[in-house]
């Protein structure tokens, strides 16, 4: 099977977070981690989060994290707090970014949108911003096509340009400039990515939509059809594991500038915990991307967040 190849590779799963037998939390960590923010649905209000201080647009952006990112809002939460309104308002406009395509019928009014987006960046330039939430806390003609990725390349560009774009603007607002955090912050961002292509293959499968890389599923003999109809065929299992191995393989780089990358940068790849996350759970059900598990929200990734951010790693 393709995941007993995997674990070869990637070396045995091991229950739990990283090295919590070995170090002991510090005195009240537990506490903390029990009172972060609850995930969308549970009613909780982010003014605790946001401050007494905080206005409309703050909460706005906070509240829409909360719901549409959930994990990029827990890391958010762990970065200074000199720099957690400029993240929040940072992923509040990727998060505004990327429902545009599924918020829309037409091409058209898609890309109607977008300019509508690219002209408010120019317009948070030049200090006139529109009246618009994001927009105001804030201060990628993007592809509306439904086409797949035509090799992981192209997928690994896309992320590129999203996902470790965002990391990079992250580490600005951090203030820090570094070629090797720029570089773990590459690999980071592509890790990212290819695990978002695949977490969305069951939900973009419902809208008969697949976007997974063809030179992979080519090469393994699997068609568009084959995940519309949720497959289980091993030849459909590779497709996956490939992918999977490609994102761990960017994990894997990234951690390579660990000692090189300054500490104050690692709050900025947090992500990388649940990234690591759902690729270990794809793994224990070998690689079949439809498994009910994998969406399943992960109750246990505040704390593991924490502790990640204590232990001062990514």
């Amino acid at each position: 099977m393709a995941a007993s190849t995997l674990v070869s590779a990637w070396g045995p799963l091991r229950p739990g977070v990283p090295g919590l037998c070995r170090r002991r939390p510090p005195r009240g960590l537990w506490a903390h981690a029990r009172r972060l923010p609850e995930p969308a649905g549970s009613g909780r209000s982010v003014a605790a989060v946001s401050g007494p201080g905080a206005s409309g647009t703050d909460r706005y952006c906070l509240e829409l994290l909360r719901k549409r990112d959930y994990e990029g809002y827990l890391c958010s939460l762990l970065l200074p707090a000199e720099s957690r309104s400029s993240a929040f308002a940072l992923r509040a406009f990727n998060v505004e970014l990327a429902q545009v395509k599924d918020s829309v019928s037409e091409k058209t009014i898609g890309l109607m949108r977008m300019q509508f987006w690219k002209k408010t960046v120019d317009d948070v330039y030049c200090d006139s911003p529109p009246h618009q939430p994001v927009a105001i806390e804030l201060w990628k003609e993007k592809n509306l096509d439904d086409k797949a990725y035509r090799n992981i390349q192209e997928l690994e560009n896309y992320a590129e340009n999203t996902q470790s774009s965002l990391l990079y603007l992250t580490l600005e607002i951090l203030g820090i400039k570094d070629l090797h955090a720029d570089h773990a912050a590459s690999h980071i961002g592509k890790a990212q990515g290819i695990v978002t292509c695949l977490r969305a293959t069951p939900y973009h499968g419902s809208r008969r939509r697949v976007f997974l890389p063809m030179d992979i599923c080519m090469l393994h003999g699997v068609s568009q059809e084959d995940f519309l109809r949720k497959s289980q065929d091993k030849n459909v299992r590779d497709v996956v594991y490939d992918m999977a191995s490609q994102a761990h393989l960017h994990l894997k780089h990234a951690r390579s500038f660990h000692k090189s990358v300054p500490v104050k940068a690692f709050p900025a790849f947090l992500q990388t915990v649940a990234v690591e996350d759902y690729l270990k759970k794809i793994q224990q059900v070998d690689f079949d991307i439809f498994h009910p598990s994998l969406q399943q929200k992960n109750t246990l990734l505040p704390l593991s967040l924490y502790i990640q951010s204590w232990r001062k790693r990514y």
